[in-house]
């Protein structure tokens, strides 16, 4: 009897090259994926292994601002805020309580809780460690999500290239300090393309720059937003956007995309 065939792959190094001509990315696409075992993770091709403690955010910049490749485990990040939000260390009631962040980002135990309640985290026991690298190193082939940080106008491209086909509203919340829940602590989680503004401390110690954003969403559905943006980019529908000039005559303008509907 023939075995099915498995699914087509994704050319993740083609994915990258569309994606930066689409958008003109400055800030090199990521993925990341999760072990459940240390070993799994330590095979990976030119893994790197951190000497020193780290947030999350700065791994994650490693691969995103430096093109690394580097693999963790609990052990070398900074505290139970980082490991929590990726499955590496419990969300037990210690960690509920949030009492670090008492005066500090929330100025009642009532509010710090609440916000740790909030998060969006990977659940613990699941995994051991995990790396991160270029998405077209293709050493994570295939990761669990991928990173993709831009400006709000390369963005919103992408968000309509994601809703060109297979329509859906998009629902995303903010919840402060610990955006990293937000974006890859949801995605991770849910599997859905998650939508963060960078917090302070992404900027702060990862290096995110205040103009971007990021979206961590599944390779299969980048796949399916740059399919999307390359409609709309024959549609005349393109980043960059051109100013139109705000005292000038609409319908000009709009002719270009709707004067034949």
């Amino acid at each position: 009897m023939q075995q099915p065939s498995a699914p087509d792959r994704l050319d993740l190094v083609a994915m990258v090259a569309d994606l930066n001509n689409l958008l003109r990315l400055k800030t090199t696409v990521i993925g990341i994926k999760m072990f459940a075992r240390v070993a799994d993770m330590e095979a990976v091709e030119k893994i790197r292994r951190p000497n020193a403690v780290h947030t999350t955010d700065q791994i994650v910049s490693m691969a995103a601002r430096l093109g690394w490749t580097v693999g963790i485990t609990g052990d070398d990040l900074v505290g139970a805020q980082c490991r929590a939000v990726i499955g590496l260390g419990p969300q037990d009631e210690t960690w509920l309580k949030g009492e670090n962040y008492v005066g500090v980002w929330h100025g009642t135990a009532e509010d710090a809780r609440k916000r740790q309640e909030a998060l969006d985290v990977v659940p613990f026991g699941r995994y051991q460690a995990m790396a991160v690298s270029p998405l077209s190193s293709g050493r994570l082939d295939p990761p669990d999500i991928c990173l993709v940080y831009a400006t709000p106008g390369q963005m919103i491209i992408l968000i309509n290239g994601l809703q060109y086909t297979g329509y859906k509203k998009f629902e995303w919340g903010v919840v402060g300090e610990t955006a990293c829940a937000d974006s890859w602590g949801r995605a991770l989680k849910t599997g859905e393309p998650s939508l963060s503004l960078p917090c302070f401390a992404e900027r702060r110690y990862g290096g995110v720059p205040d103009e971007e954003m990021l979206m961590a969403l599944k390779p299969a559905d980048l796949a399916k937003a740059i399919a999307g943006m390359r409609q709309l980019a024959r549609n005349g529908l393109r980043y960059p956007i051109a100013p139109y000039g705000i005292q000038n005559d609409v319908r000009a303008g709009m002719s270009v995309s709707y004067g034949k509907k």
